[in-house]
């Protein structure tokens, strides 16, 4: 059952989690609580979204080199799948532009040209796409895109963003250009202009297009400009029969009929490669996907476990691999269309599904005058929504390490290829977390007059020190990477202290673990500093690291009068003792 936590009409009416089989079919949950007036919302929402589906899905194909058909094959079966098991209300999934140059650069150089194998060989990309994310998910793996931080991720999309757009612009054009990497394809783009290729009823129909989809999203954000565009397009090259006339590309005639389960096919040789394709694909596809469905379960009112949603898209990409489609994700353009609509549930998915199976069955040929540069447009307008220049600079201003850090992975993807540049990503993200963590911040703290407790000594210059005590904050956990440098900044305060030391306390709150090999550490500090007459203390430690501290055998050592609940104890214990001494 899915037990109220709140009042409904609170605005903090989550609800809990689904359990037993409506956690692993969603779906269930949502028809045994469904109201009978959502059905017209959601099927509304389903009419306008097919409207979008089927144009973007036969883009995405084209754009991660493979024939527009698969586009729309990749857009039923996970549209159904999702539906059935995603834990999401109304999220959509197809086809993505973030996706489609990392497919892109993982078939096509396996391909070598020949056409059915580009479709095998993305089917099975989808079906270790899948797997991983159903292992990641089973094995609660779900944090490990939290480990992407966000300048690393508009780094590795302005790069996805720059390649693909590069690579449609000789749709645009009205040429075709050869190559599997960006500076091949800018180059190949920069010849066939300068060569006088240019075909100009190709680029008209392309720019138009694009001056279309702009427009109707910037100013009349209602109106649907991608099926007005594409209408228009059509109607123009079928009218004056462009495709003859003019040497217009088109998508031509559509196979009869819907996707049908074949095994993809594929030699050892090319798994290992298949493989980590699979991997960036996984990452990014996920990434992208916990962020926008919290989003909208949070508008909504419901939550989602992270590690069903991943779990769910493996299972989607699964089936889409199966069914002659390739990886796909959630989509951060359709999904707010569905919204907009009106749509309430996953019933929406399913009916832009059956939309586009009927259209598969009954009208195969509607489409086989849509100019190649329309398509292009489409493909463009949505890489565009990637770009992040706004946040870039913003970095810039505000984090110069990050905005580095973004810019290698730009320069990552563009330079070295999309999957190569998303592993840079990658190892830039824990790099940057084990820096961090190995190189925190560190500092002596002294007593400021007026404020309570101590300060650190650097940002009040008035703090003063108290003689032959010296206070040390250590802002991380204690563990192998940086526990070495703990004791060289510890004996670094020691040596620079103005006077004589006879205290070290450590004031150890922001310290949240200790690992073996920072313990063994502390003992040898300890023995240092106390072969030099000198005490070591700790105050303000968590009971759950002092636990940790009794089972390593220093809790003993260091003895229960060593931990002070409070800074301000320890020092008064300090300066009672100091005194003590003076007198005696």
């Amino acid at each position: 059952m899915i037990d109220k936590m709140v009042s409904a009409d609170s605005p903090f009416a989550f609800q809990a989690r689904p359990r037993g089989l409506y956690r692993w079919i969603p779906l269930l949950a949502v028809l045994r609580d469904y109201k009978s007036s959502w059905l017209i919302r959601d099927m509304s929402a389903g009419f306008v979204l097919t409207a979008m589906l089927v144009p973007v899905g036969m883009g995405y194909a084209q754009a991660a080199g493979l024939p527009a058909i698969y586009g729309l094959y990749a857009t039923i079966i996970p549209l159904i799948a999702y539906a059935v098991l995603g834990p999401s209300r109304i999220l959509i999934l197809g086809p993505d532009s973030a996706l489609v140059a990392l497919i892109a650069a993982t078939i096509l150089p396996l391909a070598a040209g020949d056409e059915s194998r580009a479709v095998a060989l993305a089917g099975m990309l989808a079906v270790l796409t899948g797997l991983l994310c159903v292992a990641a998910g089973l094995a609660r793996f779900g944090f490990i895109t939290e480990l992407l931080s966000k300048p690393i991720r508009y780094g590795y999309l302005n790069g996805i963003a720059l390649t693909v757009i590069i690579g449609q612009l000789p749709k645009i054009f009205g040429f075709s250009v050869s190559g599997n990497s960006f500076l091949q394809e800018t180059k190949g783009l920069i010849l066939g202009i300068s060569g006088g290729q240019i075909n100009w009823i190709s680029f008209a129909i392309g720019f138009f297009c694009l001056i279309i989809i702009v427009g109707c999203q910037r100013w009349f954000s209602r109106i649907p400009g991608i099926l007005i565009a594409v209408t228009a397009a059509t109607a123009v090259v079928a009218y004056f029969d462009l495709s003859s006339a003019g040497g217009i590309a088109v998508v031509g005639s559509l196979p009869h009929g819907l996707p049908t389960f074949q095994m993809p096919e594929f030699s050892y040789a090319e798994l290992g490669y298949l493989f980590t394709g699979a991997i960036a694909v996984a990452l990014v596809s996920f990434a992208d996907m916990s962020t926008l469905s919290r989003s909208f379960a949070l508008r909504a009112g419901y939550e989602v476990d992270s590690n069903q949603e991943i779990i769910a898209l493996g299972a989607v990409n699964i089936a889409a691999g199966f069914f002659q489609g390739f990886p796909v994700t959630s989509s951060a353009s359709r999904t707010p269309v569905a919204e907009s609509a009106g749509a309430k549930t996953q019933i929406t998915g399913i009916v832009g599904a059956i939309c586009i199976a009927l259209l598969l069955i009954f009208a195969p040929s509607l489409l086989k005058n849509l100019p190649q540069a329309a398509l292009g447009a489409i493909v463009i307008f949505a890489c565009s929504g990637l770009v992040e220049i706004r946040n870039v600079l913003r970095l810039y201003k505000l984090r110069r390490d990050e905005f580095a850090l973004s810019i290698i992975c730009f320069f990552g993807v563009v330079l070295l290829g999309v999957i190569k540049g998303i592993f840079i990503a990658v190892v830039l993200a824990l790099f940057a977390f084990i820096w961090r963590a190995w190189r925190p911040y560190d500092a002596v703290l002294g007593h400021v007059d007026g404020l309570k407790s101590y300060h650190d000594i650097t940002r009040y210059q008035d703090a003063r020190l108290i003689d032959g005590l010296v206070l040390f904050r250590w802002d991380a956990p204690l563990f192998f990477a940086n526990a070495e440098t703990f004791r060289e900044q510890v004996l670094r305060a020691v040596a620079k202290a103005p006077t004589p030391t006879k205290w070290v306390v450590v004031t150890a709150e922001p310290i949240t673990d200790v690992d073996i090999t920072a313990a063994d550490i502390l003992e040898d500090l300890d023995e240092k500093l106390h072969k030099a007459g000198i005490d070591l203390f700790f105050a303000e430690m968590k009971d759950p690291v002092k636990d940790r501290l009794k089972r390593y055998g220093l809790f003993n050592r260091f003895g229960m009068d060593s931990f002070f609940p409070t800074i301000e104890q320890a020092v008064e214990r300090y300066l009672t003792e100091h005194k003590e001494r003076k007198t005696g």
